[in-house]
């Protein structure tokens, strides 16, 4: 019986523990309950493997890019800096807790499935790389705090699967607004600050037009692209720092701050441009990991979702409500950055000196994606000033929760970057404080989850199912703008295969 042992602790030790084999397996595994060809489920399998290895590719660049980033920021300001990117901290994690994070997922998704069928919250969370994000969040932090890792899995993945089920019902109203039906929902955790710019857009923006009637230069279509865009803001926060540092800490210090040293100022500052750009590749790669992951995993858990909850409404990523307002992505990205941006002035000269927190560098990728968001929810309810104000809105959030949630990440609050999307920041604060406690914060956590779990119930029977309107004094057209332009047919398929990041695809002439 001695192999039978040894073949158990093999697969338990060497395969089952090692995420990017998990992965491939689950993929496998829903591939072949779909009945697909033997040559689909293998090819898909060894996709989503390659695809969870090239997030730790992706995640060793993003470190060696942050470190002399990190030794600025403190030689320059005195205090700590971080850049929220949730695939660069996701990535770094991997390494200590991959497999506790790939059983959460696992589980939370079950758990989801099992609310949507027997709840009024019928939500098929289909946005993978977020329940990995999320997952990682709520594994770091409850592993932080010493639990077990039964009991990381088995309380984070309750939460979890709550989290995908409760959020996209809270912002559906808003939702509704923007698409004009049920057709979708969104699932993507940026949640509060959708629903944030959705109700301040609401109050302010009651007589302002759309983002649509308006016609930006086409100068400034490129920052659409999530690379370039996140490239060009690192290698100018870099030499911007670097100079900095320099001019404060003199040359001997700052040119020890990258590896082998610079040999003049000349090369100094060119590698201050270098490292920028190895950052943007590095999220490239992690993000590029990503969707070949999500590739293959998407269709299995959708197939699966499909069968277990007849008649769900698929929650989608972010990006998806962009084609409706597209004038309002980029306006409410800007308007996110310039809130990041005071959200920084105001941690620098006031909480990092009053409460010693770290300094929350605006980062491209959260910013771009839940600002463009949030100016389209601010804009279905708003118009313009709802689209400038959500997003600037979003911005203050991005900026000041990762700077409270770092305070229950454990070591990996010292790692330079952190998660950046609101719902990661009060998430991990809800969870995080109480499981500071010990034993005792259990309940706690317990009892945010089902609180959480009944408002969301409470909240689409009274509201959501009733239809109720968060803006019944905007026209129609106003909140199915992108319909109006031409925006592309709203097919599942179509939702699914836009990778995050793409630029949106113009509308057709009038």
């Amino acid at each position: 019986m001695d192999w039978l042992l040894s073949a158990a602790q093999f697969l338990v030790n060497e395969v089952l523990s090692v995420p990017a084999f998990l992965i491939g397996i689950i993929t496998a595994a829903g591939l072949a309950a779909l009945r697909r060809p033997v040559g689909q489920v293998v090819g898909s399998a060894l996709k989503a493997t390659l695809g969870f290895l090239l997030i730790g590719a992706g995640a060793t660049l993003v470190v060696a890019s942050l470190t002399p980033l990190g030794l600025m920021i403190e030689g320059a300001t005195g205090a700590q800096g971080v850049v929220p990117t949730n695939e660069a901290i996701a990535g770094i994690a991997q390494e200590q807790y991959g497999a506790q994070v790939s059983w959460l997922m696992i589980l939370g998704f079950a758990v989801s499935l099992l609310l949507a069928r027997f709840t009024p919250l019928r939500y098929v969370f289909l946005t993978g790389h977020h329940m990995l994000f999320m997952a990682t969040l709520l594994t770091i932090v409850l592993a932080s705090a010493d639990y077990a890792p039964a009991l990381v899995v088995g309380l984070g993945g309750v939460i979890l699967g709550i989290l995908m089920v409760s959020l996209p019902a809270f912002a559906h109203p808003w939702t509704r607004r923007i698409t004009g039906d049920d057709s979708i929902a969104i699932g993507h955790f940026g949640t509060a600050a959708y629903v944030t710019a959705g109700a301040v857009g609401a109050r302010i923006g009651r007589n302002s037009r759309s983002t649509e009637d308006l016609r930006l230069p086409e100068s400034l279509r490129f920052l659409r692209d999530s690379m370039v865009a996140t490239a060009l803001s690192m290698v100018i926060m870099y030499v911007v720092l670097a100079v900095t540092f320099l001019a404060r800490r003199g040359q001997e210090t700052a040119f020890a701050a990258f590896e082998g040293g610079a040999t003049g100022v000349g090369d100094y500052v060119m590698q201050s441009v270098t490292q920028g750009l190895q950052f943007g590749v590095a999220v490239a790669v992690i993000l590029f990991g990503v969707r070949t992951i999500l590739a293959e995993l998407v269709p299995a858990f959708q197939g699966i979702a499909n069968k277990a909850v007849p008649g769900a409404i698929p929650a989608l990523d972010a990006p998806i409500v962009f084609p409706y307002a597209q004038n309002a992505v980029l306006i409410g990205f800007l308007s996110s950055f310039t809130g990041g941006l005071i959200g920084l002035a105001v941690l620098s000269l006031w909480l990092n000196p009053w409460l010693g927190l770290a300094l929350i560098l605006p980062g491209l990728v959260p910013h771009f994606f839940t600002g463009g968001a949030a100016g389209v929810y601010g804009n279905a309810s708003g118009g313009r000033i709802g689209a400038v104000v959500g997003g600037f809105l979003n911005g203050l959030m991005i900026t000041f929760l990762p700077a409270l949630l770092l305070e229950v990440l454990g070591d990996f609050g010292d790692a330079n970057t952190t998660f950046g999307d609101t719902d990661f920041g009060w998430v991990g604060i809800a969870t995080g404080y109480p499981a500071l406690l010990g034993a005792a914060g259990i309940p706690l956590i317990v009892l945010v989850g089902a609180a959480i779990l009944g408002a969301a119930i409470l909240w689409q029977k009274r509201v959501v199912d009733t239809g109720w309107d968060p803006a019944p004094h905007r026209a129609v057209r106003d909140a199915a703008a992108g319909e109006a332009k031409g925006a592309p047919e709203r097919t599942l398929a179509t939702k699914i295969a836009a990778p995050r990041g793409a630029p949106t695809p113009p509308p057709p002439p009038d």
